[in-house]
């Protein structure tokens, strides 16, 4: 059974945890874009949401889920930088210059060490470098698109499905501005020695200049990577990371009208973002959140704890409430194990959750007496605020 421990923290003269439900949010932000996401990297608090679960086609974000599936491959020894991957005819016709599509120009039936096919394709958003990396890890693009998907789900983004490694335009691909920032947080997070690549000046392959194609690295916010890209129908997109004084931001801006309204409302959500919000600290590493009932043990609950300082970023301006529920699929059941991730923390404002924070247990509880489990056998059923009773009368009468 679900069980949620709801207490709200007055915290006062705090203001509310920005988060939109519409276009609504603290400060009444508003942006033109159709889908939008930002967060604050350090502590996951989101300040502001626009049709953040809205399914898009992600256009040459997709690229970015490219990178993640070659990065895992490299951090896992299984390919390395230098490593070389032919460019098939496949790759060359559909994403090399035959194309007149975005490309790095590899050469057909020639070699081209990861890195630079990476550099390819995250810098000048080469099609042609997108399709070799993944005929070179996967076989082929069908069975390297499952697996995109797959490690898509396993970081927690579990609103997306990819069918090509350049973005191409499919019915059944598609993502949302929430799962793309999550993959922003977690490659920025995961693949510190690999990330500074987005944000390259340009490259040179087969004699041919480009530039990065990022044009939020030039606007003067602090972006220091990750992608944009356009896509027929659909729009232009944006999905960035801007670090100021310190903090890092990721934004994501989907389906904008233009390139102009794409770098307008993308720039506009960065700083406000960093001018609105302060960093707090709500619960310190060690602190009891809550209690999770425990059955057959010989105690009847355990207090939980984040194990780490859970911080929310709350606006400069207003004073509302903030609510935080512990939620854990319980009773848990004996033994239960120190440092055991049996819930979350849940933080909101008015209806809108903005922070989801694992919980882990705070100490051990080793099964109980046979009293006690049977106590909590033939109580459960008349309730927990009978069956805790009942075991706080039990422990007077063994003092």
């Amino acid at each position: 059974m679900l069980r949620k421990l709801c207490f709200a923290l007055l915290l006062a003269g705090l203001a509310g945890l920005a988060g939109a439900e519409t276009t609504r949010a603290a400060d009444g932000f508003q942006t033109s874009a159709p889908s939008a996401m930002l967060v604050d990297y350090e502590t996951g608090t989101t300040l502001f949401e626009k049709e953040a679960d809205r399914r898009i086609a992600p256009g040459a974000l997709a690229k970015v889920m490219t990178a993640d599936v070659v990065f895992s491959q490299l951090k896992a020894g299984k390919i390395a930088l230098d490593t070389p991957f032919v460019v098939s005819v496949n790759a060359w016709r559909r994403g090399g210059a035959p194309s007149g599509l975005a490309a790095m120009f590899a050469e057909v039936n020639k070699p081209a060490p990861v890195g630079e096919l990476l550099a390819g394709m995250l810098v000048v958003s080469g099609n042609d470098a997108a399709i070799a990396l993944a005929e070179g890890v996967g076989g082929t693009e069908v069975e390297f698109s499952q697996m995109m998907t797959d490690r898509a789900k396993a970081i927690g983004m579990a609103n997306s499905e990819f069918r090509n490694a350049t973005g191409f335009a499919d019915p059944g691909q598609y993502s949302t501005a929430r799962d793309l920032a999550v993959l922003a947080q977690h490659i920025i997070r995961t693949y510190p020695d690999y990330y500074p690549v987005f944000s390259r000046p340009g490259i040179e392959w087969s004699r041919i200049k480009q530039r990065n194609r990022n044009v939020l690295l030039d606007a003067g916010i602090g972006a220091d990577g990750l992608q944009v890209g356009w896509l027929k129908d659909v729009g232009y997109h944006a999905l960035g990371s801007a670090v100021q004084n310190g903090q890092r931001l990721v934004v994501v801006v989907l389906a904008a009208r233009s390139e102009k309204e794409r770098l307008d409302e993308t720039r506009k959500l960065v700083e406000w973002g960093f001018q609105a919000f302060r960093q707090r600290v709500i619960f310190a590493a060690d602190q009891d959140v809550g209690r999770a009932q425990v059955f057959g043990g010989a105690s009847g609950s355990v207090g939980l704890v984040a194990g780490r300082p859970v911080s929310v970023l709350t606006p400069r301006a207003g004073n509302e409430r903030i609510t935080a529920r512990a939620v854990y699929n319980g009773p848990l059941r004996a033994p239960v194990t120190k440092g055991t991730q049996v819930g979350r923390l849940e933080v909101t404002r008015g209806q809108v959750k903005v922070l989801e924070v694992p919980l882990y247990t705070q100490e051990d509880v080793p099964v109980g007496s046979l009293v006690d489990r049977a106590l909590d056998g033939g109580l459960t059923l008349m309730g927990d605020s009978v069956r805790d009773l009942a075991r706080r009368a039990l422990a007077k009468l063994h003092k």
